[in-house]
């Protein structure tokens, strides 16, 4: 059996090679595509093929894609000489991306006029969930095909629920984006406070990080913001236009969502800033600009404290 692995970037790669360690388990050899051709050398090293996206379509009864937006994932399976032109009837094509439910939808009922299984399978976890292989991962689609998927899903996550038809998981990751870019901001925003009312903002988070305020999103960022590393695990470019279709698909179903259009506005304005490479924990930069204050541990150097 093949499998085709489309879109090694920082989420891809690692969860490629998680399926290149387990290809044993599955009796499976892994076909790999990207652009970036370092990427490419990298898994091909690992024991991966290099191969096109006709080639995969030709070859391989799975197919996944891990790529940075919905056009993309359309472009690979139905621009010229795409997964789509060659693949097989029985097939079944597993889309992993961040994309609209729409565009979810218009995947699986392009595939099934071609008798090809389609599931969106969006994933929670960030890079260190992807190379540790316990991503949460939400399908949406036909049952049959996501137990289909469900031996791969075991490999690369330690969840993966099923949801519903398709564009479910899409959806699902969209209200995923919508609590954690939320959460962060506030974090950056109390942050932010504690830091200019002269308190050490570590000594805050260990104090509280334990009470109601603790979160999975808390405990990832805030030592990442202590330390001013935003080295990106998941970026603000892709977040950015992850929260852009969250207000556009509740736009599309008036939804009135104010919370989140104000990040968006965030986003927009770390990205004019030249913020868009940076982790997601760098929203504490737009907080830190507004107040003029940088968060770090140590001794505070805010307002309130004595010269």
């Amino acid at each position: 059996m093949k499998v085709g692995f489309i879109g090694l970037g920082i989420m891809g790669r690692p969860m490629a090679k998680n399926l290149l360690k387990k290809k044993d388990q599955t009796g499976s050899e892994l076909l790999v595509s990207d652009l970036n051709k370092e990427a490419v050398a990298d898994l091909v090293a690992s024991g991966a093929r290099e191969a096109t996206y006709a080639e995969i379509g030709a070859e391989c009864s799975v197919i996944i894609t891990m790529v940075p937006s919905g056009a993309i994932v359309q472009e690979i399976l139905f621009g010229p000489d795409g997964v789509a032109s060659t693949i097989r009837k029985g097939a079944m094509v597993c889309d992993m991306s961040s994309v609209t439910p729409v565009e979810s939808r218009q995947c699986y009922e392009r595939l099934k006029e071609l008798g090809v299984g389609f599931v969106d399978a969006p994933v929670s976890g960030g890079e260190p969930g992807a190379i540790n292989g316990n991503l949460a991962i939400m399908c949406g689609g036909d049952e049959k095909d996501f137990d289909v998927m469900k031996p791969w899903f075991d490999i690369l996550g330690t969840s993966a629920v099923f949801l519903g038809p398709s564009g479910s998981g899409s959806t699902a990751k969209l209200a995923n984006q919508m609590i954690v870019n939320n959460t962060i901001a506030v974090i950056s925003e109390a942050l932010v406070f504690v830091m200019k009312a002269g308190v050490d903002p570590e000594k805050v988070y260990l104090a509280i990080h334990c009470g109601l305020a603790g979160s999975a999103v808390l405990d990832a960022k805030a030592p990442m913001i202590f330390e001013r590393n935003f080295k990106p695990g998941g970026p603000i470019r892709i977040n950015h236009k992850d929260i852009k279709n969250c207000v556009a698909t509740a736009h599309a179903l008036d939804v009135p969502i104010p919370y989140t259009a104000q990040l968006y506005e965030i986003l927009q304005t770390l990205k004019i800033h030249g913020h868009m490479d940076d982790d997601h924990g760098g929203i504490v930069q737009y907080f830190e600009k507004l107040a003029d204050v940088e968060v770090k541990s140590g001794p505070g150097r805010g307002q309130f404290r004595k010269k």
